[in-house]
């Protein structure tokens, strides 16, 4: 225990040192260190210190809980925002630890995980940078942490505060819903050779005791909070905290492999509906991924996450951080050979060098390197496929009821 609260100060000391620093290039450096999205968040507090909407601050696009939360930066200090995001992205390394002891996983090898994100560069820069990415991850892990406990009803609350702060979980509902099966459910598929296709469809679709407690309290607290802010900011409440996350057509660079394609059509009439059009691998992906791997939880929500940030039509390099909240959870379960595994991590790292280098031109040095832009993120997401299909032939569960699922007595727990 004591190690695990060594690494917890180290990781929150080491992300305090970048606040601080952070801080001395912001007022000596012309490129500041604080994220411009952070000014965003402390603008649109300031405006609801002032009685105004969050939404008056033009590109606020978030619910506007986050900016209740950062009026500590109008009232006491500016960088108390940061103080909370690395706090979250400190207890993100916690529940990685909690998650995986609590399915026997030696604590030796469970603090090890943990540490590959509290001592993450990525994510530590990314919270000192003032990035309310930490926030989401450490409501996910929560999610399934409760899930695990088979606290259904604490889970469900936390699922609808995540989805509601970003509404990319929601991808997560579906295999949730599927792992929220009864052990009855579960042996009753297994003992059933000719069941047919209407017997399978009840045995993982019609709804138990848990699953309808699930979907009825996260479904309450979304509908709650939205009726709430609808009626005191309106319709531009729902837009652009909901929306505009749809709907969003942004051509400028990215590493998605769409966005050439979107920038080329960017004044045809039928831009939106190839914005839109571009969903429908994601949703098929996401389906077959739920119904295939929904026994375990972590490997399932990776996936689902790697693939949705690979396959958008915006991708940067802050979703990233989405799904590497989650890979320490698989890590105990990955059996890869040494050089398949360093090949892998620098297949992943050169992709994104590669991408990097025309995009410098094009940002900062005004050069027409669109084709090769395109190409480099053509190149990183067919590394994204191979890294994807490498951590599903790797992963092996040392036995398969330690799957982190929340099927196992949970008919018992909510009686």
């Amino acid at each position: 225990m004591l190690d695990t609260i060594v690494c917890l100060v180290l990781g929150f000391s080491l992300r305090m040192i970048l606040i601080l620093y952070g801080e001395w290039q912001d007022r000596v450096m012309e490129v500041k260190y604080t994220d411009v999205d952070y000014f965003v968040f402390t603008d649109a507090a300031r405006y609801l210190s002032q009685g105004k909407s969050p939404y008056e601050r033009p590109t606020y696009r978030y619910t506007p809980l986050l900016a209740w939360l950062l009026q500590p930066n109008i009232q006491w200090s500016p960088i108390f925002g940061k103080i909370l995001f690395i706090l979250f992205d400190t207890l993100t390394g916690l529940l990685i630890y909690t998650i995986l002891c609590q399915h026997n996983i030696k604590k030796r090898t469970a603090l090890i995980c943990s540490s590959l994100w509290l001592f993450n560069p990525l994510p530590a820069a990314v919270s000192s940078r003032g990035n309310a990415e930490s926030l989401i991850s450490f409501l996910v892990l929560l999610t399934m942490d409760l899930l695990s406990r088979k606290q259904v009803f604490c889970a469900a609350v936390i699922y609808a505060f995540s989805v509601h702060f970003k509404i990319y979980p929601i991808t997560y509902s579906l295999p949730i819903y599927l792992s929220l099966e009864t052990r009855t459910d579960r042996d009753d598929g297994l003992n059933t050779l000719q069941g047919g296709i209407l017997h399978s469809i009840k045995r993982n679709v019609w709804p138990n005791r848990a699953q309808i407690l699930f979907v009825a309290t996260c479904l309450s607290v979304l509908v709650v909070l939205t009726i709430l802010f609808h009626a005191r900011y309106g319709w531009e409440f729902v837009h652009e905290t909901y929306l505009y996350h749809v709907i969003r057509q942004d051509i400028r660079h990215n590493f998605s492999p769409y966005f050439y394609m979107l920038y080329l059509v960017a004044e045809s009439p039928y831009s939106r509906l190839m914005s839109l059009l571009a969903f429908l691998p994601q949703v098929v992906l996401l389906f077959l991924i739920s119904f295939k791997f929904y026994h375990s939880l972590p490997l399932c929500w990776f996936l689902q996450t790697f693939i949705f940030v690979t396959f958008n039509k915006v991708c940067t390099s802050q979703y990233f951080l989405w799904y590497l909240s989650i890979l320490p959870l698989l890590v105990p379960y990955i059996k890869l050979s040494c050089a398949r595994a360093v090949t892998t991590v620098l297949l992943w790292f050169t992709g994104q060098g590669l991408w990097l280098l025309p995009a410098y031109y094009l940002e900062f040095e005004g050069q027409n390197t669109f084709l090769w832009l395109w190409s480099a993120g053509l190149l990183f997401f067919v590394t994204n496929i191979y890294i994807t299909l490498t951590i599903i032939d790797g992963y092996k569960l040392h036995d398969k009821s330690q799957a982190l699922t929340s099927s196992i007595s949970i008919k018992q727990k909510i009686k």
